[in-house]
C-alpha cells in the first residue's frame, strides 16, 4: 500500500518537471486540484509544493499561479529571526517597550501594498526593543485580526510581537525588503539621534497561502549590522 505523504506527492510533482510533462513556464494545477487527483489533503500539496519551491523548480506568486521555472535555482531561505535572541546574543537583557497600541483602519499605503478592503481595520503595534534599557530597534506593526485573534489579549508587554506570532501562528511564505530609512521624529527620540538620520531598515510581510497575517517595518538603531548564515 503506497502512503500518500508530501514526499511521495513532491517527488510525483518533480517527475512531471524533470520527465517534461510540465515545461518551463507552464503553470501548475491549483492545489485543489493536485489534491483531489493524487488523493490527499490540500495541506499535503501545499507542503510538498512550498518544498519543490525551495528546491528552486517552481515559483509561487500569490494570486498568480504556480509555473515552473524557467531557469530552475536554488533557493536561499530565510528564518525570521527572534528580536531577543539577538539582544540576549549580546549578553544584554531584552525588554519590549510598547509605545503605541491599537485598532484602526489600515492606511493607504497598507492597504495598497496589502491588496485589502478599504476601511478594513487591523491591530497597529509600534514597540521599542530595549537592550539594557537603551532601544536597540523599533517596530511598527500592523496585524490581520483574522488570522491572529488572540493577539489582542496577548501579554505583549512581556513578551513582544515578533516572538508572540512566530510561536503562535503559522506562516507559508513571506516577503522580505532590507533598505535605509530616514529617521523619524520617534525613532530620533527613542535612538537619540537626529531626525532624518538614517537607519537600517526591515519591511517584511508574512502570509498562510493567500491569508495575510502580519506586515512590520523594523528599523534598527546606528550602527547595526546584519549577520546571516545561507
Amino acid at each position: 500500500m503506497n502512503v500518500i505523504n508530501h514526499h511521495s506527492i513532491r517527488k510525483a510533482i518533480r517527475q512531471r518537471i524533470e520527465s517534461g510533462e510540465w515545461q518551463p513556464g507552464t503553470i501548475i494545477p491549483a492545489e485543489a486540484d493536485l489534491a483531489a487527483e493524487y488523493g490527499c489533503s490540500r495541506t499535503t500539496v501545499n507542503r510538498a509544493m512550498q518544498n519543490l519551491a525551495d528546491d528552486g523548480l517552481i515559483e509561487r506568486k500569490r494570486r498568480a499561479g504556480t509555473r515552473v521555472k524557467e531557469i530552475p535555482t536554488r533557493q536561499t531561505t530565510f528564518k525570521i529571526p527572534i528580536v531577543r535572541h539577538e539582544i540576549e546574543a549580546t549578553g544584554a537583557n531584552y525588554r519590549p517597550h510598547i509605545l503605541l497600541k491599537e485598532t484602526k483602519r489600515a492606511p493607504d499605503h497598507i492597504t495598497a501594498k496589502l491588496h485589502l478592503d478599504q476601511g478594513e481595520k487591523l491591530f497597529h503595534l509600534v514597540t521599542a526593543h530595549l537592550s539594557d534599557r537603551r532601544v536597540y530597534a523599533v517596530e511598527d506593526r500592523w496585524v490581520n485580526l483574522a488570522a491572529a485573534p488572540e493577539i489582542i489579549s496577548a501579554p505583549l508587554d512581556e513578551i513582544s510581537a515578533n516572538e508572540w506570532l512566530i510561536r503562535k501562528v503559522p506562516y507559508s511564505n513571506g516577503d522580505v525588503v532590507f533598505s535605509a530609512s530616514a529617521a523619524s521624529k520617534r525613532e530620533a527620540e527613542a535612538f537619540e539621534i537626529d531626525i532624518g538620520a538614517a537607519l537600517f531598515t526591515v519591511d517584511r510581510t508574512t502570509w498562510l497561502d493567500d491569508i495575510f497575517i502580519t506586515t512590520m517595518t523594523l528599523r534598527y538603531r546606528p550602527g547595526y549590522q546584519l549577520n546571516a548564515r545561507l
